[in-house]
């Protein structure tokens, strides 16, 4: 793993906020850029993983404004196994790349499509794109508002990818997408919007206080009618009502929904809420949708729960039987989702209650006799206790030794125990 201090001092920088623009700069140079991914090369040489995504997000991500938390690597490898083949992988909201990363070492040979809002994320995002040689065509704008600055299209090469800005790009259909897209962001919808391809079918828009739903209609547009979109959201997109609610009963009643996977809460950095991975088809040949609670499927790390290799097998295993597992999963049939409503709430569907196990009665009856014994030490302190108070004049003393007699007599201190027999019937 890179350190902070070891990126800076191959990029020529003293302080990590001067690394974007510096990185790009090099970048723009295609001898520099050779220079600077061999001396990266020789400090790192494992491609599979995203050498900055610790580094970016202790130093440069916006938490607040652009709600910047990136995937975890145990979500990263559930993901994308969830979607399986491709040719064509689109990436929206691609942060610095960890995504797509791990979708290349699947498919070295893959064409990759990426789309990031961030300025700083940028140059971190087409580094790693070139440095692992990839043929890509990366979007610097605005997923939502379809608003872009530049266009980059990076050509494999012998050793590295070459960068070239372009002008315009043709609309791709992906196999797969995969998204991360940032947790109820506030966007700004227009009713024009609704002239779009993507969310004319739909005739309205998600609220302009979470753009989750509008993340959703993005992604499907990018889709390929035999393709796979998997996404990682917040649980509320299961349940919110309004114009969230519409454009979930429009999407179900298309049969887009295929999976819906509840993940462990505290997974990711910065945020401590459970997720939930949505799985997409716009072909599919039946109607029911299955429901996996997951939120267990961890290993306690400090602060944080890891979800490791064990629990994505499960996960993975139980989403290709795509059967009934007590406790686990359920293959909801449409009927049971349109009588809840189109509620997606996992609960509601996955039963994951847990009885107490019932106590012996000798165990119960050892706890009660505990307890009285207790009670009866500490009401003789407190006796003693009461019996040394005195008052500050006649009136308060007589008071304190009436409650103390009260007391006294009450719970029967210092008199003998009387002794009970107790029928079982």
């Amino acid at each position: 793993m890179l350190s902070a201090e070891t990126i800076n001092n191959l990029i020529g920088i003293d302080e990590s906020y001067k690394v974007p623009i510096k990185l790009q700069t090099i970048l723009n140079d295609s001898n520099k850029r050779v220079e600077l991914f061999n001396q990266f090369l020789e400090e790192e040489n494992d491609l599979s993983f995203d050498w900055f995504t610790d580094y970016f997000q202790e130093e440069h991500s916006d938490r607040k404004s652009k709600k910047q938390d990136f995937t975890p690597d145990g979500i990263v490898k559930l993901v994308s196994s969830l979607l399986g083949n491709f040719k064509i992988n689109a990436d929206i909201c691609a942060g610095t790349g960890g995504l797509t990363i791990k979708r290349w070492s699947e498919n070295h040979n893959g064409k990759f499509y990426c789309e990031e809002f961030s300025d700083r994320a940028m140059p971190f995002l087409l580094f790693n794109l070139m440095i692992r040689n990839i043929d890509a065509v990366v979007f610097h704008g605005d997923s939502l508002s379809r608003s872009v600055k530049y266009i980059y299209k990076l050509t494999k090469g012998v050793k590295f990818s070459s960068l070239e800005e372009i002008k315009e790009q043709s609309a791709v259909k992906a196999d797969t997408v995969i998204m991360n897209p940032p947790y109820s962001l506030k966007w700004n919808p227009q009713k024009s919007m609704l002239d779009e391809p993507r969310f004319k079918d739909f005739k309205v828009l998600a609220p302009k206080s979470k753009a989750d739903y509008a993340f959703i209609l993005t992604g499907l547009d990018d889709l390929s009618d035999d393709g796979t979109m998997a996404i990682i959201l917040p649980h509320g997109v299961l349940f919110r009502g309004n114009a969230e609610g519409k454009l979930r009963q429009r999407i179900i009643d298309l049969n887009y929904l295929d999976t819906v996977i509840g993940l462990p809460e505290k997974t990711f950095l910065n945020t401590d809420i459970p997720t939930v991975v949505l799985i997409f088809k716009k072909e599919r040949q039946n109607r029911d949708v299955l429901f996996i609670d997951a939120s267990k499927e961890f290993t306690k790390d400090k602060a944080h729960n890891r979800i490791e290799d064990k629990h994505i097998s499960k996960i993975i295993s139980t989403y290709h039987n795509r059967n009934d597992v007590d406790k686990f999963a359920h293959v909801a049939t449409f009927d049971e989702i349109k009588e809840n409503d189109y509620n997606l709430n996992i609960p509601r569907y996955v039963d994951t209650f847990e009885p107490e196990p019932v106590k012996p009665l000798h165990e119960i009856m050892a706890e009660m006799k505990e307890l009285d014994a207790e009670i009866e030490y500490t009401s003789q302190e407190l006796s003693v206790m009461l019996q040394e108070l005195h008052g500050t004049n006649p009136e308060a003393d007589k008071e304190i030794k009436e409650f103390t007699k009260y007391w006294v007599d009450k719970y029967e201190i210092g008199k003998p125990q009387r002794k009970e027999q107790l029928t079982l019937l």
